[in-house]
């Protein structure tokens, strides 16, 4: 099977109906590990499935062969309108500048990850990047967000700090809230509206999986206020 790369690799959203994916994605899963106070604190890779050159990822979170779209959508009468906003991400983000780093937030974005919570807070470390530990948390806490809602920004070089992916996606599983999370796509996937929009390529995106979201195609934390279970890979 070839290898998918940033030029091949896309999701298709489906007009009321699946993400249709190709160019060689590969598809796992990965579990949000928690320290003794409940923190989120590291990624875990879960189980991967077998290689697929196309496949359809279900959106409307009704599939009885989940995470794979099974046609539940037009039963269901599923509402799959994108209302995300179409503007790139540094137009839509805030920016807080610290000594050494800067932050930017688009909090529309937030998948419900929380990995910015330990240390006092992401929005807090920033003021203190001037000192290396702290500068170690921060790069490390935006890093670690899914969604790419936080991005960490070098004062020095005025470029963003970004973890290195490979074009992949990764189903999410939040044990510490007892539900599933959303799809996870990495390495710059483009994703491309039913009506052919092609939204801005970003290193780390998070799509709605549970189908409640109120800002398709994008996860909004939704997932956890429901109880969203996937079954997910043994």
């Amino acid at each position: 099977m070839k290898e998918p790369t940033s030029e091949t690799a896309g999701v298709k959203i489906a007009r009321d109906g699946p993400y249709l994916v190709s160019g060689n994605l590969p598809l796992g899963s990965a579990e949000i590990g928690a320290n003794k106070r409940g923190e989120s604190v590291k990624w875990k890779p879960g189980p991967d499935f077998p290689p697929r050159a196309e496949y359809a990822l279900c959106r409307c979170g009704q599939s009885a062969n989940k995470p794979f779209c099974d046609g539940t959508h037009s039963k269901a009468a599923f509402d799959g309108a994108e209302t995300a906003s179409r503007e790139p991400y540094r137009s839509q983000a805030t920016v807080l500048k610290g000594p050494a780093m800067s932050l930017t937030d688009n909090e529309s974005l937030c998948a419900g990850a929380r990995f910015c919570d330990p240390n006092g807070k992401v929005w807090n470390l920033v003021n203190a990047t001037g000192d290396p530990q702290s500068r170690r948390h921060f790069v490390q806490e935006t890093c670690d967000c899914p969604s790419g809602r936080l991005v960490a920004w070098d004062n020095a070089t005025g470029g963003p700090v970004e973890p290195k992916f490979e074009p992949s996606i990764a189903l999410i599983e939040d044990p510490a809230k007892g539900c599933s999370g959303p799809i996870w796509l990495r390495g710059g996937v483009q994703v491309i509206g039913a009506d052919g929009f092609r939204y801005e390529v970003r290193n780390r995106v998070t799509l709605c999986r549970c189908g409640a979201s109120e800002n398709k195609p994008f996860c909004d934390g939704a997932h956890a206020a429901i109880g969203f279970k996937a079954n997910p890979p043994a």
